[in-house]
């Protein structure tokens, strides 16, 4: 709902307009959401579309620019200006739409800065005629009245305050009064600062300041001591108040409760006077209270309100001032940075030094109240009736799908939300359980309507026998399975949601698996050891499955998995009924113990068969024990129970999908298939049928490529093929749907459940598993593998290697193999290392925090550290005692294994009893012991032998990163020493948060636009895909509000389209955005907001803003150095972007540093060979030509071209540039020297003369520019410079993982569409503009001899042009350049502008990279 705020704040955005450098560019653009009936922006945009094909250069970016203007016609059809009336009589405007609800008006409300102070009051809608409405909460505005015929208003009207609003409304006017949710993005401040600096530049009148140089190289060479800059010094608070706090007073006597007082306020102000406030049903007002008695009476007439703030404004006049200046503060941030992000990541440095902790008596008051996620007054939220009947809202049309959408985000994340609080309570043993007389590893607990149970291993044999036989448990982990109750007939299956108590039986179930008591109880701990964990998270991966097929009529429940302390909690929603045990008879599908009793209904079956349709699940046949045979269409343990609700729900979906074939042995059960290769694996066999049908077999190709189709990220193909590719499955998916539908898979084969059925169906059923593993381990691992190598996928830390995986299909445990094939690849082989190692080490800190008393955890942490990444021993030799500590399920340790170690789990139990007086266990543990434990799980769990020196060769940082982020722990923002002994001490860590995984669904509508905009922005079609992006914009706008990463990713996209169009001032707009999203929702240091920072530079360079440009470009470094570590090819292609910029602001020996410090890396990690490396030659070769240095540029051109010739032949276009920039370079290099001969003094002094001309007069050189920048709009109607070294920014986009480089490649491909249509598009997508009066100065001046160099400077862009297959048209190239960089020509030879040749090396870069 915050979301859509921003489409009433028309006034709010145009600060947006001022902080990007063009004041034309409108806000509204953005902040309007195009609402539904944008088939009409897309029907405008048809004519357009047509134009662009036939017409010249500059309609590309014309049509963008109406198509902007149509969409923002499109938002204002929709919109509605109401006006309000506020409680203090003033007046403010609304842009409403009819079809919003009076929850959205009230947020509007509660964000506007007239009435954001205002939270109890009743709303009145006055109509034309006169007739007034009482508008209820949850009506729609249209329901009440039509607000389209104009002359409507609104009016606040004062409500009457109880016990739960008044408290509501202390608590919004403490947080008002804070500054701290406020999260001021760097790139702003940076904007800012630098917009001060250009006013006083202009005050002083001074001509240019000088561009400091900045540090980018030294945060690669010292990484560790830039964990300091990470953190920006927190923001200072503006202090209004000295303290408001409730009164000791409290609660108010019964006979004043009678006359309406609800609450007594102490106030301190700053002036120092000390208030007792009143608050009653009415209004705020000052008391006369004196010490400690209580005096009722009104101090003053005057001093009374409705609302405490307009009360504290009449008694202080300090507060007055602070107040207006915290308005204003929050005013000038982007709106996105006022806006609550619902589940923010973990933040693994903490400030240091840590901030001094003051006295915060608001504080105090909220954490004493130990509610662990419940609302401090009134009822608990039901979470499953509210996501059920949220999942039962229609979905039939556009409006409603998106209402439904944003009704389930809402409550799921609200449930994650109470879940992970809940969680925190569970472990620190503050919620009692509902099961207090079983053993404390079964205990389970119900807190604020949410289920907690521990995901645990049961190791049975550490209980007494008797127990153990007495209470035969079903734990079966990562739901909630544990039977409450000793007697199996007080509840509908004896257990919580579905679990069975199976007294009487002699088998435990642990985990689902089967164990008889023939079998060793050391198998079944090494089959235990990490399923719990995995069966935990696959039946989340499961219920996300079920929740996406979207069945009507099967339910599953909430879910989250919160990982705290070394303990995983599972939290779901109640089963209604199930607590009160009301059914005896609610399981009706599947089985409780096994499959030995398998329940079947032929309803429940018939829904089920429907999911398992979407799910490519077969319809199979099984026996249960008594050889009865069922047909069913999910996994034997799945529950079917029908709640107390009536509702059908579908629990324990371990297995949606079938076992990975790959991994059959002991311990493996939990090894499965991810869901996104099942869909890789049908559409690539559904498109290889469809094309056995048409063509001649070559489908076998299609089947390695078509899957990557799907692949969100798609940039698994040649550029090429792309579209081509999607275009022949889109066409020939009206066929492939069918066989498409055909490929299902039998979710129980290679499981000990006994199938019905014929055994060549049995076997058929195998065959396709077997097929499905196969296909992952010989084609789509080597595919995956081939991409990291051609830095078609670039991961840059363990985050989103694991993404990567994922979204191929791949299951993290084979990251050894993946480590395997990039052998050859430094930064690939340690990137798969350091993951290993992290994983590996994860696991271990677990054990060793689950083992720790709560006064020991930083300690126990620090020690860790230390022993993984300095070197320390165990006191007194007491290494073997290390045994009791993780060992990774090997099946040979077992045995001593069992007897040694603690239970899971149980050592916290046990410990509260009996205080240690001995070492606590921790302690025993040294650097050797630790990492024969890491070697030996990365072996076992991995199959991957680490390497001998992988303890000297991790990259610490990294690891310690990516260890800290998935076990929550917070460190100090200091330099830490990682080579000495203990680079950690115990005052180092500084918090230890939860890590959850959760089901928050996502908005399907908008991820298909944006996939389809996609594939507009490779055809070239701008202005469709500007259509699609901001449609999408607007859908997750409405659905999960600005937090969240997929608007991130549409801000992106627009950006790009934006740029591509020319617009830079509009690009830079969305693209502050998407950094402003990614810091909030994926973390400061996240690859993707390096990535962001990276682009923002771009486009401000191509704004002329070149020191903003760098200082963007030195926070990305800066983050890259966190994330991937300084070895790593994208840290070579920033470097290679920061040299262009100082390479056009004539700082040449820094941009020559850059370049070589590029080529040393890419040399290193990539080969001598590479395209990149070659990228790298060219730029050097670009660099030396603007010196002057020709030989020196024709030998690094010449490299390019070998290197190029080797990897892509004679004949591809990028080694017929690079052919023609040596010839151009070497008749260069013959000039000069025939200059020599002939004595060029007259050329130099005709150089010399323009320089020293503009260096006499810079009032007239300043005129000039400004020309310069007004005259340079063209037909864009914007008034920013785009002059041509702006040109390249959307190609030499930051070679980042994923999007980036499609769209990278996306611009070469709307070039090439553009040429072979005919059309004139320039190499960067600018429309041509007229001379700037500079360049004419320039001509004038230099007329008198204009030089060879000139004139060939202007035929070599004429060939580079061919080359690019576009006419060589524009002479205007070559000087338009100059306008930029008038004074710093010194240096480089007359006529050769530095702009086009930094330029043209862009290009000649991109387009390698776009090929490489």
């Amino acid at each position: 709902m915050a979301g859509k705020s921003n489409k009433g704040r028309g006034k709010r955005g145009s600060h947006n307009a001022s902080n990007s450098s063009n004041p034309t560019e409108t806000a509204v653009l953005s902040d309007v959401p195009v609402k539904d009936n944008i088939e009409n922006a897309s029907e405008s945009a048809k004519p357009e579309a047509t134009d662009v094909s036939a017409a010249d250069e500059s309609t590309v970016a014309d049509s963008v620019v109406k198509e902007q203007e149509s969409a923002q016609k499109q938002g204002d059809l929709q919109l509605y200006p109401v006006s309000v009336k506020t409680q203090s009589g003033e007046k403010l405007e609304l842009q409403l739409n009819p079809g919003d609800s009076v929850m959205d008006i009230r947020q509007f409300l509660l964000d506007a800065p007239e009435t954001c102070f205002i939270t109890c009051y009743d709303l009145l809608l006055h109509t034309k005629d006169g007739s007034t409405h009482h508008l209820e909460d949850y009506n729609e505005i249209s329901e009440v009245a039509d607000i389209t015929t104009g002359g409507c208003s609104l009016e606040m009207v004062p409500a009457l305050y109880d016990d739960r609003s008044i408290r509501a409304h202390v608590r919004r006017t403490r947080e008002l009064l804070s500054l701290s949710a406020l999260h001021a993005s760097l790139s702003t401040s940076l904007a800012l600062q630098n917009e001060m600096l250009q006013n006083k530049a202009a005050s002083s009148d001074n001509l240019k300041t000088e561009i400091p140089e900045l540090d980018g190289l030294g945060y690669m060479e010292d990484v560790s001591g830039s964990l300091g800059n990470l953190l920006s010094s927190p923001q200072k608070d503006i202090k209004c108040l000295e303290s408001i706090v409730f009164s000791s007073l409290n609660p108010p006597p019964s006979y004043r409760r009678l006359v309406g007082d609800l609450i007594y306020l102490d106030v301190v102000t700053l002036e120092g006077n000390k208030y007792c406030i009143t608050g009653n049903t009415k209004m705020f007002y000052v008391n006369s209270s004196t010490g400690n008695t209580l005096d009722p009476r009104p101090s003053k007439a005057s001093s009374e309100a409705t609302t405490l703030v307009a009360l504290l404004q009449k008694i202080s006049p300090k507060f007055k001032k602070a107040l207006r200046e915290i308005l204003e503060r929050r005013a000038a941030a982007h709106p996105f940075e006022n806006v609550m992000s619902l589940l923010p990541p973990n933040m693994w440095l903490g400030s240091f030094p840590v901030p001094d902790h003051k006295r915060d008596s608001a504080r105090a008051e909220d954490a004493l109240t130990l509610l662990y996620g419940s609302e401090p007054i009134g009822m608990q939220r039901d979470w499953n009736e509210e996501l059920q009947s949220c999942r039962e809202f229609p979905h039939t049309n556009p409006q409603e799908r998106i209402l439904r959408d944003r009704a389930l985000y809402k409550v799921t994340s609200d449930f994650v939300d109470a879940a992970i609080n809940g969680a925190i309570g569970v472990i620190s043993g503050c919620i009692p359980p509902i099961n207090p007389t079983d053993p404390e590893c079964f205990h389970m607990y119900v807190h604020n309507n949410i289920f907690f149970s521990f995901a645990v291993d049961a190791d049975l044999e550490q209980l007494p026998k008797t127990r153990a036989e007495a209470n035969s448990k079903t734990c079966s982990t990562g739901t909630l399975h544990c039977s409450v109750e000793k007697s199996s007939d007080s509840l509908p299956c004896g257990g919580v949601n579905g679990a069975k108590d199976d007294s009487s039986s002699s088998e435990v179930l642990t985990n689902g698996v089967d164990i008889t008591q023939d079998i060793l109880p050391e198998t079944q701990l090494a089959e235990n050891e990490q399923a719990t964990y995995a069966s935990a998270n696959n039946d989340l991966k499961g219920t996300k499955a079920y929740q996406e097929a979207d069945v009507s009529g099967l339910y599953n429940l909430a879910m989250a998995i919160i990982d705290y302390r070394g303990h995983r909690v599972v939290a779901q929603s109640v089963l209604p009924g199930i607590l009160q045990g009301d059914k005896s008879d609610s399981l009706l599908y599947g089985s409780v113990d096994n499959g030995k009793k398998i329940c079947w209904n032929e309803d429940f079956h018939s829904k089920v068969l429907e999911a398992a349709k979407r799910l490519h699940l077969k319809e199979h046949s099984v026996l249960d024990g008594s050889g009865n045979v069922f047909k069913l269409a999910a996994p034997v343990e799945c529950k079917g129970i029908v709640g107390g609700d009536d509702r059908h729900y579908l629990l324990d979906l371990l297995r949606v999908t079938p076992r990975d074939a790959n991994y059959t042995g002991p311990g493996s059960r939990s090894c499965i298939l991810r869901q996104e290769l099942i869909t890789a694996f049908c559409q690539a066999r559904a498109a290889e049928t469809s094309k056995s049908k048409e063509t001649s077999p070559q489908g076998a190709d299609t089947a390695a490529d078509s899957q990557n189709v799907t692949d969100d990220k798609q940039q698994d193909l040649p550029k090429e093929e792309v579209s081509e590719e999607v275009k022949e499955l889109t066409a020939a998916s009206a066929e492939v749907s069918d066989s498409y539908e055909e490929i299902v898979f039998n979710p129980n084969v290679f499981t000990e459940f006994k199938l019905a059925g014929s055994p060549e169906e049995i076997a058929a059923d195998e065959d396709n598993v077997r097929k499905v593993s196969l296909y992952l381990t010989d084609i789509v691992l080597p595919k995956f593998i081939q991409d990291l190598c051609t830095l078609e996928v670039s991961p840059m830390d363990g985050q989103t290697l694991t993404e990567a995986l994922h979204a191929h299909g791949i299951n993290v445990r084979y990251i050894g193999k993946v480590a395997e094939g990039t052998k050859h690849l430094p930064h690939l082989w340690d990137l798969c290392c350091n993951e290993i190692v992290t994983r590996s080490a994860k696991h271990i800190i677990k054990d060793v925090l689950r083992d720790t008393e709560d006064h020991d955890l930083a300690p126990a942490i620090s020690h860790f550290l230390n022993c993984l990444f300095g070197s320390c021993h165990a006191p007194g030799g007491k290494l073997t005692a290390n045994s009791t500590h993780s060992k990774p399920p090997k099946r040979e340790h077992s045995g001593h294994q069992s007897s040694g170690k603690h239970s899971r789990g149980q050592a916290r139990w046990k410990g509260k009893a009996s205080s240690r007086k001995s070492l606590p266990p921790f302690m025993n543990m040294s650097s050797e012991t630790l990492w024969s434990d890491i070697r030996e799980f990365s072996l076992v769990k991995y199959k991957f032998e680490l390497p001998e020196d992988a303890r000297s060769q991790v990259k610490k940082i990294s690891v310690l990163r990516n260890l800290c982020q998935k076990v929550g722990i917070t460190i100090a923002a200091r330099k830490h020493d990682l080579n000495s002994t203990t680079p950690f001490q115990t005052s180092d860590i500084l918090d230890l948060r939860p890590v959850v995984k959760h089901s928050v669904p996502v908005c399907s509508e908008a991820k298909e636009l944006v996939e389809t905009g996609k594939l507009q922005l490779a055809e070239g079609m701008l202005s469709e895909a500007y259509t699609l992006f901001s449609e999408a914009f607007s859908i997750l706008q409405q659905v999960t509000g600005p937090m969240h990463r997929e608007v991130a990713n549409c801000c992106r996209y627009l950006a790009m389209v934006l740029y591509h169009a020319g617009d830079l001032g509009g690009a830079i707009l969305q693209q502050h955005k998407e950094l402003i999203i990614n810091e909030r929702c994926l973390g400061l240091d996240h690859p993707d907001t390096a990535h962001s920072y990276g682009n923002m530079a771009l486009f401000y360079h191509g704004l002329n803003q070149t020191e903003l440009a760098l200082r963007h470009m030195s926070r990305a470094l800066l983050l890259l150095s966190l994330s991937s570590g300084p070895d790593h090819p994208d840290v070579a292609a920033t470097f290679i972007n920061v040299a262009m910029m100082y390479q056009d602001i004539g700082k040449m020996n820094t941009a020559l540093r850059y370049l070589q410090e590029a080529l040393k890396k890419n040399e290193r990690l990539l080969g001598e060979e590479h395209i990149q490396t070659a990228v790298c030659y060219h730029a050097l070769a670009i660099a030396f030509n603007c010196m002057g240095a020709f030989k020196l540029s024709h030998q690094h051109e010449k490299k390019t071209y070998d290197i190029l010739v080797k990897q892509l032949g004679e004949d591809d276009s990028r080694t017929r540039d690079s052919q023609n920039w040596m010839e151009t370079f070497k008749k260069r290099e013959i000039q000069m020297n025939a200059q020599k001969q002939k004595g060029q003094s007259m050329n130099a002094a005709s150089a010399q003369k323009a320089i020293d001309i503009l260096k006499a007069n810079p009032d007239l050189m300043q005129a000039f520019q400004a020309a310069a920048i007004a005259g340079g709009s063209g037909s864009s109607g914007m008034a920013t410079n785009r002059s041509l070294n702006a040109a390249m920014i959307g190609e030499t986009l930051p070679r980042g993982r994923g999007v980036d480089e499609r769209a990278a490649r996306a611009a070469a491909e709307v070039r090439k569409k553009a040429a072979a249509r005919g059309l004139l598009v320039r190499p960067h997508g600018v429309p041509v503009q007229a001379l700037p009066p500079l360049t004419q100065l320039l001509n004038i001046i230099n007329s008198s001899g204009v030089t060879p160099d000139a004139v060939d400077n202007k035929d070599g862009d004429g060939a580079k042009k061919e080359a690019n297959g576009l006419p060589p048209n524009d002479p205007t190239d070559a000087q338009s350049n100059q306008s930029t960089q008038p004074v710093q020509e010194a240096n480089a030879p007359v006529g050769l502008g530095k702009g086009l040749a930094s330029l043209d090396s862009k290009k000649q870069k991109s387009k390698v990279k776009a090929g490489a």
